[in-house]
């Protein structure tokens, strides 16, 4: 790279990072940002996390219709059992320190 490319992307990375840091310094611009973040995959049509392990537990029940559910629902009902399995240990886990707690 030329001196000079890698002199502005430098300056440019430097002028970034203490704008958002100076931005941030803030609590409740902290918070905002955050919240902000969170939003970012339901804009993107995403579903979060709980969703998709929960529609792993029971993949031909999901409300979800999309090509990678189709998939697993087609492979719990050829036999496959390593979603379902991995889906109930978790939740018996669960339960289990919860009562503990």
């Amino acid at each position: 790279m030329k001196k000079r490319t890698m002199l502005s992307t430098a300056s440019a990375i430097g002028a970034i990072s203490l704008t958002a840091g100076y931005f941030l310094k803030d609590k409740s611009n902290r918070e905002r940002f955050k919240q902000g973040v969170r939003k970012v995959p339901g804009k993107l049509g995403m579903q979060s996390n709980d969703e998709t392990f929960e529609d792993a537990g029971a993949p031909d029940q999901s409300n979800n219709k999309d090509i990678a559910q189709f998939e697993n629902a087609k492979m719990v009902s050829e036999g496959s059992q390593f979603g379902v399995q991995y889906y109930n240990e978790y939740k018996n886990d669960n339960e289990i320190e919860n009562q503990q707690n």
